[in-house]
């Protein structure tokens, strides 16, 4: 089990920890109360699907463990500026899509330099090597077909990735999914359905379901 790292944060007896069933309107509060031992609360709640979930958008656990410890780091800096207008699991959500669909665009800028970098070498040389897998620890598990899956759902557009990974990796409802992405419960249908088309052109016959 994954736990991260808050070194802003001092130990905090468990007894004066929020009990764990506390209402989410009684938690932001404390919150924004600055109460370290209800944030700590808050990252033992979410912390998992949180991660899991920028997981199912970078496919790296280094990176994925990165971006989830940014999420938590700007809610602890950011909780004062929450009204309540979607609810505390929806807010986090879209904070962990969006620094993930962020450092996934970062991520091939960066490829894209590299590759262009190795083009023009002086004298010939080659200064970068692009990977031929982009998905390592696919190639470790000998998960050859997963490792395309995931590839293709990472040419996805943005919102159509959030919505196939949020339903299919997090299991959320269409009502949940709309509350994430700010539309509504027929869009969300929509986008899943092009998701699920295009997944199917390109990868039939080498899966067999999507």
């Amino acid at each position: 089990m994954y736990t991260f790292p808050l070194p802003c944060l001092q130990p905090i007896p468990s007894s004066a920890q929020p009990a764990a069933a506390c209402a989410e309107a009684e938690l932001v509060a404390q919150l924004q109360q600055g109460s370290e031992a209800a944030f700590r609360t808050l990252v033992e709640r979410y912390q998992h699907r949180i991660y899991r979930t920028v997981l199912a958008l970078l496919h790296s656990p280094e990176e994925a463990e990165d971006v989830a410890q940014e999420v938590f780091v700007e809610v602890y800096q950011t909780i004062g500026r929450f009204r309540g207008e979607a609810s505390l699991t929806t807010w986090l959500y879209r904070l962990a899509t969006s620094r993930a669909l962020k450092q996934q665009r970062r991520a091939r800028a960066r490829k894209r330099f590299a590759y262009l970098t190795s083009l023009l070498g002086f004298d010939n040389r080659v200064l970068y090597e692009p990977a031929h897998n982009e998905h390592p620890q696919a190639q470790l598990e000998g998960q050859q077909q997963v490792a395309l899956l995931r590839a293709r759902i990472a040419q996805l557009p943005d919102q159509q990735q959030v919505a196939f990974t949020l339903r299919h990796e997090q299991e959320l409802s269409y009502e949940e999914i709309a509350a994430v992405l700010n539309t509504t419960v027929s869009a969300v249908e929509s986008l899943l359905f092009r998701a699920r088309k295009t997944l199917r052109h390109h990868l039939q016959p080498t899966l067999r379901h999507v």
